[in-house]
């Protein structure tokens, strides 16, 4: 009974985990596809704020004739003479919001038939890029390593991760920016430095994989990792807009400064 027990919380752990292992894969698959979507929503909805500012620009001297207009539509009877400013914002604004709307279902479907492709394409490869097993060969292969002496001490390869990981680490700790613009970049940076990061784990599941001595479950191990980092990029593609939206009058005095960066200098508390 005890082993039946501990079968079914094993069963019932190792569930919950490969659950857990799927939908980050999920993302990582469908990541993309979401990431473009956003980008294509994003111009979407900055195509219609400019067609709302066109429509106030266009709808507001109609308005000033709509002063006069107005008070004559309503002696003489003639809805059409009745606030002619208000109503052309309005007709044009809701044809924008009606394009915009068949603009964002079009992107919308296109990002679900992406992820269902990346889904079928997963479907295809249940292994995720990985074999079965580790390959070995029929019989045992004699040892044709050479070996070292005691005095030429330890050989390293030269890749030790952990102590790149500790430098940069370091260099956060000590990090001071000259400026607000450099940790802009810095930001705007981060989904390749993630990448790279990532890349690293996928290259150690592939080699872990095909090359190293090593069972399928570590190559495994390699793979989730690289998965996590890469949702990691998808939030981390978010921080740059995020930060200008945030900061979009610094950004501007910078970017676009007033009569030169001398003259913007005048701001300054």
């Amino acid at each position: 009974m005890r082993d039946v027990a501990i079968a079914k919380n094993r069963a019932r752990r190792d569930a919950s985990t490969a659950g857990k292992v799927a939908g980050q894969r999920s993302n990582v698959r469908k990541a993309p596809a979401r990431q473009a979507a956003r980008k294509a929503l994003r111009r979407s909805a900055a195509r219609f704020h400019g067609r709302r500012a066109l429509a106030a620009l266009l709808a507001l001297p109609v308005g000033l004739l709509g002063v006069v207009s107005t008070w004559l539509g309503r002696k003489l009877g003639i809805r059409a003479l009745i606030h002619p400013g208000r109503r052309l914002f309005r007709r044009i604004t809701a044809t924008a919001r009606a394009q915009r709307e068949d603009r964002d279902t079009a992107i919308n479907d296109v990002k679900d038939q992406a992820e269902a492709a990346a889904d079928e394409e997963a479907a295809k490869d249940v292994t995720g890029g990985l074999g079965d097993r580790v390959q070995r060969p029929a019989v045992p292969v004699p040892d044709q390593s050479t070996t070292t002496s005691s005095s030429e001490g330890e050989h390293v390869s030269g890749f030790q991760f952990e102590e790149h990981a500790a430098e940069m680490e370091q260099a956060a700790q000590s990090y001071d920016p000259e400026s607000a613009m450099e940790i802009l970049a810095m930001v705007e940076s981060l989904p390749a430095a993630i990448t790279s990061v990532a890349n690293v784990m996928k290259t150690l599941a592939e080699r872990s994989d095909s090359e190293f001595p090593l069972e399928k479950e570590v190559a495994d191990g390699f793979n989730d990792i690289f998965g996590a980092l890469m949702s990691a990029v998808a939030v981390a593609e978010d921080m740059g807009p995020l930060f200008r939206q945030a900061h979009e009058q610094d950004i501007a005095r910078h970017e676009d400064p007033r009569n030169g960066p001398e003259a913007e200098k005048g701001w300054n508390v």
